[in-house]
């Protein structure tokens, strides 16, 4: 299972956000390249960044922050928060990132999450936060009409090779993550799953290990200290 430790920008600096509201914020770095460095020497092969302020707004607020990361090197890294345009993909595979992920205009415009999924293939994935099991898009401030599990087929149908699925309710709360969800999610032949959301515990992640999930996202448990990276990836990664 790949393992992705969890960088979220915002302002520049590394934070985390509990359920995402963004008025329970916590800073935990200035340099979002020395926090990259540190997962490198524990044995991480793969990085997910988040721009939490382009997911708000739309906007390039943390851009140069990336844009260091992937000039880094060293990390596989997927890319979302704001990502609405063709430009925008560009922009971000230009940099040398591996993935972007598509998460507001994937609800908002499906017609072009599937020209997106068709032409970049693997290079493009979908972002699925959901709340109460419902899909919550612009920076998780609304909530759709549609489920998160059949929203999920219908990506598929339409091409996207990986959905990132998070239940807002489990995220930063180190509670555990939705093991039930993810049972479910693996029911969708093809679909490769990666799980976010609350994931605490190795035996969780070998939990998700044996039902097929194909990577997890590591958050708020690693900067907490609640699990160590490079434990997580001797038994799981």
């Amino acid at each position: 299972m790949q393992i992705f430790p969890a960088i979220d920008l915002s302002g520049g600096k590394v934070v985390r956000l509990y359920q995402g509201d963004y008025e329970k914020m916590t800073v935990y770095g200035a340099d979002p390249c020395a926090v990259a460095r540190d997962f490198i020497a524990a044995g991480a092969k793969y990085l997910h960044v988040v721009d939490l302020d382009g997911a708000k707004d739309g906007t390039l607020a943390n851009f140069d922050s990336i844009s260091a990361l992937a000039k880094q090197g060293g990390l596989y890294i997927e890319v979302g928060g704001g990502i609405r345009t063709e430009e925008r993909i560009e922009k971000y595979l230009d940099l040398g990132v591996g993935r972007c992920i598509l998460g507001t205009i994937a609800v908002k415009d499906f017609d072009f999450t599937r020209r997106m999924a068709q032409k970049y293939g693997d290079k493009i994935a979908v972002g699925v936060d959901a709340r109460d099991g419902y899909v919550a898009v612009s920076g998780w401030l609304e909530t759709s009409k549609e489920k998160g599990v059949d929203f999920c087929r219908r990506l598929y149908d339409a091409g996207v090779q990986t959905v990132i699925y998070t239940d807002i309710s489990r995220d930063g709360a180190e509670q555990g993550t939705n093991l039930a969800l993810y049972r479910e999610l693996a029911r969708i032949e093809g679909l490769h799953i990666t799980a976010s959301g609350g994931v605490s515990s190795i035996a969780e992640l070998k939990e998700l290990q044996a039902i097929g999930t194909h990577a997890a996202i590591l958050g708020k448990a690693l900067y907490t200290g609640r699990l160590d990276l490079r434990e997580v990836i001797k038994e799981v990664g």
